[in-house]
């Protein structure tokens, strides 16, 4: 028997760990090539699920920080994804959070889509990216997130980026509620959104922390 190079949107989501609709939402946006049948049924080829499940293998290059053996093991980590492709960077990021008060949760990675595939796995709490990333960008990043309603409000999003305001408008802007912070990175100011989220998430009758 001959396999199939195709799979359902359905196969596609159980093949990733995500949802049918996010899955649509990425064919719709390109991440995942596909065909409509005759039916208008979508036909996702195989081989772009095969690459993306590649990119998942790789999503963490560096290990999670380690949480503090005085944390309380019932309350939930604060967890902060950051998204930068200069690896020196990184382990910038790595170093400074490692020594935030809440000791969060961590991971990095060095592209858009292995930061969509983590958010699809467990949306993180704070997500800090650059804008000038390769392959899909940050700016085309931010508007799939932005297309996933259901992430609002829970995910906290801030873009550190050494793009000035009239390089990012003429770059299409970025949707609404993302903060923007300029490089170099302003730990001090991350530091203090990290804090106001936690603040609002243990606020009486707040479930979540805010888009922004």
């Amino acid at each position: 028997m001959i396999p199939k190079n195709f799979c359902t949107t359905r196969e596609a989501a159980d093949l990733l760990g995500m949802s049918v609709s996010t899955v649509q939402l990425w064919v719709e946006s390109g991440i995942l090539q596909a065909w409509k049948t005759v039916g208008g049924h979508r036909r996702v080829l195989r081989d772009s699920v095969d690459a993306l499940l590649q990119k998942k293998s790789t999503a963490a290059p560096y290990p999670a920080l380690p949480q503090s053996p005085h944390a309380s093991h019932t309350a939930r980590p604060f967890k902060v994804l950051v998204v930068e492709d200069d690896v020196h960077l990184l382990r910038l990021y790595q170093a400074h959070l490692a020594s935030w008060p809440m000791r969060p949760e961590v991971k990095l990675t060095g592209n858009a889509i292995a930061a969509l595939l983590e958010v699809s796995r467990g949306t993180p709490d704070l997500l800090i990216t650059d804008l000038h990333l390769p392959g899909m960008d940050g700016f085309n990043m931010l508007r799939v997130l932005s297309h996933q309603p259901e992430l609002a409000p829970r995910v906290s999003i801030v873009a550190v980026t050494g793009l000035d305001a009239t390089e990012i408008a003429r770059r299409g802007g970025i949707p609404p509620g993302v903060e923007v912070f300029a490089k170099p990175i302003p730990f001090d100011r991350l530091l203090a959104k990290a804090a106001a989220i936690i603040r609002a998430t243990n606020a009486p009758g707040q479930s979540g922390a805010p888009w922004a």
